[in-house]
């Protein structure tokens, strides 16, 4: 649905919230909640999802009917798809993911051949004068790349400029814009905004550039803007939390070098402040030990007492150490509702959402937001209620926080 002014955005709720394998289960769980969801949320206006498939889910929606049934259900129900969700690969829910979510990475021709189905779907799906984006995993996973391997860098490169070179014929052919956008995240190859544009100058932009100049006959300028119009950004408020990176720095360093967010995922990190006292940190150790979770990877950035940063792969990590003197402070990649501020002795990273949302007012930084808040499955028991409901109750948080977001702008505006 369309939120806001200025310019009003298209609002997305990411469908990896809900368990299924294979397309019969994934529009299975959208018959049952997108219609709910729109008649509460947007009764007058069309409701927009962000599509989660599989490479499998996306085999099977090419098959077929499947695509135009799915298309008449959208027209009938007043839904529509603008945004897909192209990072996991394999199943999301009910078995064991942790590192397997980054693979295959972006040297495999497999996530290519993914990622153009993803693009045939969204093309046969975007309304008409609507800009589509398909988010995708950080490059690869930090720990199977060295940063001083060439050809893996080369092979990534080639990999991103054939995805280009089809979003760039689409646009040709069909007049519909669609962008690829990267999303870094915590211990992926790309994880914070330095990263993201030390691979748009080193690699991208000029090997990049010189390999879709020659195979679609363009000057070096001309690859280089398509590049930049085509390959973006996701940033996932989540992530950007957890690496104690600040929006406003974020987006001066991508408006630098001409990088573009195409889309703003919208989640909440977990943040726990460390006391000195050992007795209570084995007691928050306690209180922690449920988001330690087998299913994802939890991600942990400690801020320590000299202003350093430590690192975890996984929230049993820092557990495990979680006496140690010089930490001060945990950030743990566990999407938690938005609508929730604390959790008993534990707090969400939900003012840094609220900062980045006001900043994006009255810029045209991005206009599609997606909530992404995936772990209903996997959180504590206590903090488990009706799916719909939580799902409404994130809306409405967004909304309220774009209103209020809005409100300057507003009131300048009559001055």
């Amino acid at each position: 649905m369309q939120v806001g002014i200025d310019p009003p955005f298209h609002l997305a709720y990411c469908t990896n919230i809900h368990p299924g394998n294979g397309w019969g289960e994934v529009f299975a769980n959208l018959r049952r909640y997108a219609p709910e969801l729109k008649k509460r949320l947007s009764p007058g206006r069309r409701f927009g999802l962000g599509l989660c498939l599989s490479s499998k889910e996306s085999e099977e929606l090419l098959q077929g009917e499947n695509l135009e049934r799915f298309r008449r259900f959208l027209a009938e129900e007043g839904l529509y798809v603008f945004t897909l969700n192209g990072f996991p690969f394999g199943p999301f829910h009910g078995e064991r993911i942790k590192s397997a979510v980054f693979a295959p990475d972006w040297r495999d021709p497999a996530r290519t051949e993914y990622t153009l189905r993803l693009i045939d779907i969204l093309k046969a799906l975007l309304p008409e004068a609507v800009e589509g984006g398909i988010s995708t995993a950080p490059l690869s996973y930090r720990r199977w790349i060295r940063r001083d391997r060439r050809d893996d860098w080369e092979a990534i490169t080639r990999q991103i400029v054939r995805v280009a070179e089809r979003l760039i014929r689409v646009e040709r052919a069909e007049g519909k814009r669609i962008h690829l956008d990267i999303e870094p995240e915590p211990d992926g190859l790309v994880e914070r905004s330095a990263e993201v544009v030390a691979f748009f100058e080193w690699w991208l932009l000029p090997a990049g550039a010189a390999l879709l100049a020659k195979s679609l006959g363009l000057s070096i300028k001309e690859a280089r803007a398509s590049l930049l119009d085509h390959i973006r950004v996701c940033l996932d408020t989540c992530h950007m939390a957890v690496m104690y990176e600040s929006p406003e720095a974020i987006l001066e360093r991508f408006s630098k070098v001409g990088i573009r967010i195409g889309k703003v995922q919208i989640s909440s990190a977990l943040e726990v402040v460390l006391p000195d006292e050992l007795s209570t940190r084995l007691k928050l150790r306690e209180q922690l030990q449920p988001f330690a979770e087998s299913t994802y990877l939890h991600q942990v950035v400690e801020e320590k007492q000299n202003g350093l940063y430590g690192r975890y792969p996984d929230l049993e990590d820092a557990l495990a150490v979680i006496q140690a003197p010089h930490a001060r402070k945990w950030r743990i990649h566990f999407h938690v509702p938005l609508f929730v501020g604390s959790y008993g002795s534990f707090r969400s990273t939900r003012p840094e959402v609220r900062s980045l949302l006001r900043l994006l007012q009255g810029k045209n930084v991005t206009r599609h937001l997606e909530i992404e808040t995936y772990t209903w499955k996997v959180l504590p028991e206590n903090l488990k209620v009706d799916l719909t409901d939580s799902i409404e109750r994130e809306y409405r948080w967004v909304v309220r926080e774009l209103e209020a977001a809005s409100l300057p702008t507003r009131s300048s505006a009559r001055e």
